[in-house]
């Protein structure tokens, strides 16, 4: 069987574990709006906001979805459609508006009403402490070039856990680094919107690692004993042209090998967090730039997780074995017409599969799937509905996948579906809608999409009806 042309068994029960976790994910910058509002202070996305030509359209995310006022709404929203988990984001500078030193007692108020709604809506709340919106005063310190930046986030984290870890189900560290670092220090597109040099970049790289273990222990001292932690990282998934035993082990060595692309690879990231060292492919080919690395370094990077998160869009390529004996992935192009997204994004349910297998495989923890939806090009239809087909279809299918990957062994935790709202989507603006709701952002109206009322019957059944 291929695995190129989305086929699957029908025939096959897809009933998740009974402890499977059903939510869905929002972020801070990209939802709350009231950008300068309460003592919030300014974040690095704000500061690229006013750049003209940075953002799409002129874009920003000062209103965005206006969260910050219509929590409310939003809460009664996720209770209607039944979500058991909502990942949020806290936003760093508006609790703490110079990202070290005072604290927003407005805030950090803020989060509580959050979170009380959530918990008397039977939600469980699940936070993520950096998700991009770095504050900008810190930045102008030297950001995650500083070496201070480990501690800074430490401390952050130490006012959260204290203040809010008493009700708090889960936590995540950091959400995809490989952008933030990557896509923001290296390529300059997002946030700061830097273009350093390699070996800047691998510095900010293992500070932003270090900031994670040093996380990791503030919420273990300060946050419930019972609750979940983790990370949040960007799964890149090469998947197999076959299913032949051949393809399936070249396609997890492509996992597992960095290649050229610093940003575009899952060792030099998740090795450390979880094996506690760096791959040694990676170590020989960036030799020459790093920084100072010591086995205390590495101690503190490699805490105790309890699960493994990914974020898992598509297949960051499809591949199979070289055939020469060297076991080598050989790139195998998409045919024409393939699947793709509304942000033009190629679509590989299996990607769902063998990501959970392959990352499970070499890590040994539960998989939880941190972020996994699609943008498609929705609206408000004649009737007042939002009927969007193409997103049902890609998270049965998408689901499908990741219950096969549960049934073949992996213990399969909990899905967070992106987004529960459309939103600000970086430095694209608000062209992409990846919502289960549809929200106007002229008027605010929210619209329950029809993935929405289907995603609320997945969750009462927990996915026996895919």
């Amino acid at each position: 069987m291929t695995t190129s042309n989305m086929s699957m068994s029908t025939d096959t029960p897809r009933a998740f574990p009974k402890n499977f976790l059903w939510g869905a994910a929002t972020a801070a910058y990209q939802i709350e709006g009231a950008a300068a509002g309460d003592g919030r202070g300014p974040s690095v996305w704000d500061d690229l906001c006013k750049q003209p030509g940075r953002i799409w359209e002129g874009h920003t995310g000062d209103v965005a979805c206006d969260h910050y006022h219509r929590w409310r709404e939003d809460v009664a929203l996720m209770r209607e459609i039944g979500l058991q988990a909502y990942r949020f984001s806290i936003s760093w500078p508006r609790v703490i508006p110079g990202g070290t030193g005072a604290s927003n007692e407005k805030g950090l108020a803020f989060y509580d009403r959050l979170i009380d709604a959530l918990l008397a809506a039977g939600i469980q709340p699940w936070v993520t402490l950096n998700h991009w919106d770095y504050p900008l005063a810190l930045h102008r310190r030297g950001g995650w070039l500083n070496p201070e930046s480990p501690h800074w986030f430490s401390e952050y984290t130490e006012l959260v856990a204290k203040r809010h870890g008493d009700r708090v189900a889960g936590w995540f560290t950091h959400n995809e680094p490989q952008c933030f670092i990557g896509v923001g220090l290296q390529e300059g597109r997002h946030a700061p919107g830097l273009r350093l040099g390699i070996s800047d970049v691998l510095a900010a790289a293992h500070h932003t690692l270090l900031a994670h273990g040093l996380s990791v222990q503030a919420l273990r001292a300060r946050a419930r004993r019972d609750a979940r932690i983790g990370w949040a990282p960007i799964a890149h998934v090469h998947v197999p042209a076959t299913d032949s035993a051949a393809d399936v082990a070249a396609a997890k060595r492509a996992c597992f090998t960095i290649e050229s692309d610093f940003m575009k690879n899952n060792t030099w990231w998740s090795d450390p967090v979880y094996l506690g060292r760096y791959p040694d492919d990676g170590l020989a080919r960036f030799a020459p730039h790093l920084p100072k690395i010591t086995d205390a370094d590495m101690r503190t990077i490699c805490q105790p997780l309890d699960f493994c998160g990914l974020n898992i869009y598509t297949a960051e390529r499809l591949v199979r074995d070289s055939g020469d004996g060297g076991g080598r992935a050989v790139t195998v192009p998409e045919p024409p017409g393939f699947p793709m997204t509304h942000m033009r994004g190629t679509v590989h349910p299996e990607s769902l599969y063998h990501g959970a297998r392959f990352f499970h495989e070499r890590y040994k923890l539960p998989v939880l799937i941190t972020e996994n939806g699609i943008s498609c090009a929705d609206w408000i239809a004649l009737d007042g509905r939002v009927h969007d087909p193409n997103r049902i279809d890609f998270l049965a299918r998408y689901l499908r996948e990741f219950s096969r990957a549960g049934r073949d062994g992996v213990p399969v935790a909990g899905y967070f579906h992106w987004s529960l709202l459309d939103n600000f989507e970086w430095a694209q603006g608000f062209q992409h809608r990846f919502g289960l709701v549809h929200v106007d952002m002229q008027t605010q109206k929210r619209t329950l999409k029809d993935s929405a009322r289907w995603y609320s019957e997945i969750i009462r059944t927990n996915g026996g009806g895919l």
